[in-house]
């Protein structure tokens, strides 16, 4: 029997390539939130609904399409970006007729509590990351986990993997002792909820914050 081979397969809702890139997957869950967007439009243009409920909806209804699976996601620069102008985008036009910007990033910022869709991944993967820690040996998940592979990496620039941008998130937030802290559910959960709203930014992030902006639709509370 012939085996097809083929460069990318949907299992579990999650597009699997061969070269185990996610870019694909990044592109499918944005084209399948703008979908669930437009399906609900009217709700987010709608002037009678004031910015903290459409701000709560979208949490609710949008977000969660575009997060699927994102606890085991490599967060590269450029996916960083899609993402966020994705978030941005949902809100509106980003400039009034005469070119100025209605709404800048930090006040989106602020009116979102600081919990942008990047760091709600963030604090996602390392809520994943402790379940993972606290398993016993003998579960799958923990036996991948800890798996090496037995082979060289391809010559280059070495490919971002998930745990060491993981760890990044918690050497940037002073995290010490993860492994240890990871046990503490307590302590685990604390450090979860920081990373939600941890400001401390890459400069490719702080760059593209000084030049987009956001409209909302509606009235303020």
């Amino acid at each position: 029997m012939k085996i097809e081979e083929v460069n990318n397969v949907k299992y579990l809702g999650t597009i699997v390539t061969k070269d185990n890139l996610i870019e694909e997957e990044i592109k499918e869950r944005i084209a399948a939130s703008n979908r669930a967007f437009f399906a609900n439009k009217k709700i987010f243009r709608s002037k009678l609904i004031s910015k903290k409920s459409k701000i709560k909806l979208y949490k609710a209804l949008i977000r969660p399409v575009v997060v699927y699976g994102s606890e085991c996601w490599a967060l590269m620069e450029n996916i960083k970006q899609k993402l966020l102008v994705f978030e941005r985008r949902i809100f509106g036009p980003t400039q009034k007729a005469n070119g100025q910007w209605r709404l800048k990033t930090n006040e989106l910022e602020n009116a979102i509590g600081y919990e942008n869709i990047v760091r709600h991944i963030k604090s996602k993967r390392l809520s994943w990351l402790g379940h993972v820690e606290r398993m016993r040996n003998e579960r799958v998940a923990k036996t991948i986990y800890k798996w090496k592979p037995y082979a060289t990496r391809p010559k280059g620039r070495p490919r971002l993997r998930w745990e060491d941008d993981v760890r990044n998130d918690l050497r940037k937030m002073g995290v010490k002792n993860w492994k240890q802290t990871a046990q503490e559910r307590k302590q685990w959960n604390e450090i979860i909820e920081q990373a939600k709203t941890h400001k401390k930014r890459c400069r490719a992030e702080e760059e593209d914050t000084s030049i987009h902006a956001v409209y909302f639709h509606g009235t303020c509370d």
